[in-house]
């Protein structure tokens, strides 16, 4: 029984980070929108305690913001926002890359190119979520091959936090087809053992989704002062 109610407990927590997540990324929720405990009890089924959890992962990708006696709300992003994360990510992801090229096996390899052509799939279904999912694989494929273990950790602690930024820019039309030419690229420059080639791919990769997510946040500025009534 006990084992059936912590399966339960978890499963609901996955339905509530899964829900928010796409509200949020739909623009059903808003930034500064406050998400309410109550109402996700009273949809759920649930006590307020799974509801918390998901809120404190949700605060770590960078979806919510908790304030303390207020409650949880949308967190909100700018174009500094991303600008500032993809030029971190540029560095240390493109360093990774550089040192992996020396280490990553023939087994490696092949495996990275297995991992590709299931993306190319997802990418043909336009199925962002698993594609997102098997697409961290890969990169942490060979993050991991670089050899730095303080490196990796840094590298998994920024993704983290930023899961919305890179959902959200795989998310543009025609991203993930291209996140798939970007990897064969990458395939073909660890094959060769080229680290400065590989190290150029991944920052080149890096810019092209900040630059799509920017230009996407502009765009829908630019579509909300239009529909905005103007004020008499």
């Amino acid at each position: 029984m006990r084992r059936k109610q912590i399966q339960r407990h978890q499963t609901l927590r996955e339905k509530i980070l899964e829900t928010i997540r796409d509200a949020i990324l739909k623009g059903t929720m808003k930034p500064g929108e406050r998400v309410s405990e109550p109402d996700l009890a009273e949809r759920f089924g649930i006590s307020r305690t799974p509801i918390r959890e998901a809120f404190r992962q949700l605060e770590s990708e960078g979806y919510l913001v908790v304030i303390p006696r207020k409650g949880a709300v949308v967190a909100s992003l700018s174009e500094r926002d991303v600008e500032e994360f993809y030029a971190i990510k540029i560095i240390l992801e493109g360093f990774a890359a550089k040192m992996a090229a020396e280490n990553l096996t023939e087994k490696d390899i092949d495996r990275l190119e297995a991992i590709n052509e299931r993306l190319q799939k997802l990418a043909g279904e336009g199925d962002v979520k698993s594609f997102f999912r098997v697409h961290d694989e890969f990169h942490d494929l060979f993050i991991k091959a670089a050899g730095n273990d303080k490196l990796y950790d840094m590298i998994n602690q920024l993704v983290v936090k930023f899961q919305r930024l890179r959902l959200a820019s795989l998310s543009q039309p025609g991203r993930m087809e291209i996140s798939v030419e970007e990897h064969r690229n990458m395939i073909e420059a660890f094959k060769n053992h080229d680290g400065e080639r590989a190290d150029s791919l991944v920052r080149h990769t890096a810019t092209i989704g900040a630059d799509v997510l920017i230009k996407s946040m502009s765009d829908a500025e630019t579509a909300a002062r239009k529909t905005k009534p103007a004020v008499a």
